[in-house]
């Protein structure tokens, strides 16, 4: 998570950014802090979401990115949502609109009263709902839209798809090449698509405690290799895949699997391990807020999905240093380069699974040559300010086409 005592490139603190009365920042002159409020935007970011997951993740990267750099964010989203009760924690200015679903009209509405009372220059829708709801508000308050696609789903060739990038959305960004194919085979114009990959921020996932200290916690050996997936308990991730995978190796074998996060699989991914494994191989840790510090314990990652946009984990991990294990899925089989920063194997094939993780299980430099090839990589395509600046280039981008038609 990013604290809020980070410096940023201009010396000051977001706190001192995000401060509700205009804080002083003495590292910038009079003159600095006069341009930076002249070429500052307002953005109004949309987000009907109740849960928080990888896609919120990016959400409040993007928000706290662009407060950074003097740049205004107003969050709306649901009441008593998770992403409303972070951006209390952190300060960032919201509004609470619920939108039930996707013709939620009466929801369109007061959204669009936030518009005209927030004077943004572009409103970011960032899921399916969002465009609907948010860019008929944008539509009728007059103001630029862009969106976010994050799903590796097909996109249908429909009266819906013409509607959102025909009419209510300017410019959308897809987060993987995978996602963009979708949005072009729907026929989007491709000079209306943008890939802007998601990111990660490596100083957030600086470890708390020791690895030692974890692994003892959790029950591993000093030589034990520890497996790690993240992730929702749902079938797309298929943490089944991994179950059966492990049942596959040699029993014999030191190694044992953490699996953190919650879902409505976690009492039948329970009952597999159970029967399928010896009693200790897998541990479910449920939802976990220190990833961070299970990400420094852990000696792989895995993660075997059915499907992903492109897989913020295994960013996390490769950010890390870890090595990964994944399935050659839309955006994560991009993100995961075969036999450099780790090993991708087809998806809902134990099988398969269990032959990369044998090869990896015990062999060390293998496995950390993966991991440095893995930071290279972050460093080079998917940090957060890179995001940002994106993202900022696409908003100045619509705002100077003009009022929308």
């Amino acid at each position: 998570m990013v604290r809020s005592s980070t410096p940023t490139r201009a010396g000051c603190r977001l706190t001192d950014l995000a401060a509700p009365q205009g804080a002083v920042i003495p590292a910038l002159g009079t003159g600095a802090i006069h341009r930076m409020e002249a070429n500052s935007l307002t953005i109004v970011h949309v987000d009907p979401e109740t849960s928080f997951s990888g896609g919120e993740v990016q959400v409040f990267l993007l928000m706290e990115g662009l407060a950074r750099r003097g740049h205004r964010n107003v969050l709306v989203c649901p009441a008593g949502s998770a992403a409303a009760g972070r951006a209390q924690e952190r300060g960032i200015e919201t509004r609470h609109v619920s939108m039930r679903n996707d013709l939620d009209l009466a929801a369109a509405l007061r959204l669009k009263r936030v518009l005209n009372e927030t004077a943004p220059d572009v409103v970011h829708l960032h899921t399916g709902r969002a465009n609907w709801i948010g860019g008929l508000a944008a539509r009728w308050a007059n103001v630029p839209a862009v969106s976010t696609r994050r799903m590796d789903r097909v996109v249908k060739r429909n009266w819906r798809t013409r509607t959102i990038y025909g009419s209510l959305v300017q410019r959308v960004a897809a987060i993987s090449p995978a996602v963009r194919g979708r949005l072009l085979d729907a026929g989007v114009p491709e000079d209306q698509t943008e890939l802007i990959w998601s990111s990660v921020r490596p100083a957030d996932l600086a470890p708390v405690r020791g690895r030692g200290a974890m692994r003892a916690e959790l029950g591993a050996g000093a030589r034990t290799c520890v497996l790690l997936g993240l992730g929702a308990l749902v079938p797309r991730k298929g943490f089944d895949v991994l179950i059966e995978a492990l049942a596959r190796l040699d029993a014999d074998e030191d190694c044992v699997a953490w699996i953190a996060g919650d879902g409505a699989e976690r009492a039948a991914l329970e009952a597999l391990a159970r029967e399928r494994l010896p009693e200790g191989r897998v541990r479910l840790l449920g939802r976990r807020a220190d990833v961070p510090d299970l990400l420094a314990a852990c000696d792989l990652f895995v993660m075997p999905s059915r499907a992903e946009g492109l897989g913020v984990a295994a960013l996390e991990a490769m950010a890390a240093g870890r090595a990964v294990v994944a399935s050659g899925v839309g955006g994560l089989g991009e993100v995961v380069e075969d036999g450099s920063t780790g090993a991708l194997v087809a998806p809902d094939d134990p099988g398969a699974l269990a032959a990369a993780l044998g090869g990896l299980i015990n062999d060390g430099p293998r496995r950390d040559a993966y991991a440095a090839a893995g930071r290279a990589r972050v460093d080079e395509v998917f940090l957060d300010e890179r995001m940002v600046d994106a993202y900022e280039r696409m908003y100045r981008h619509v705002r100077g086409q003009g009022e929308v038609a």
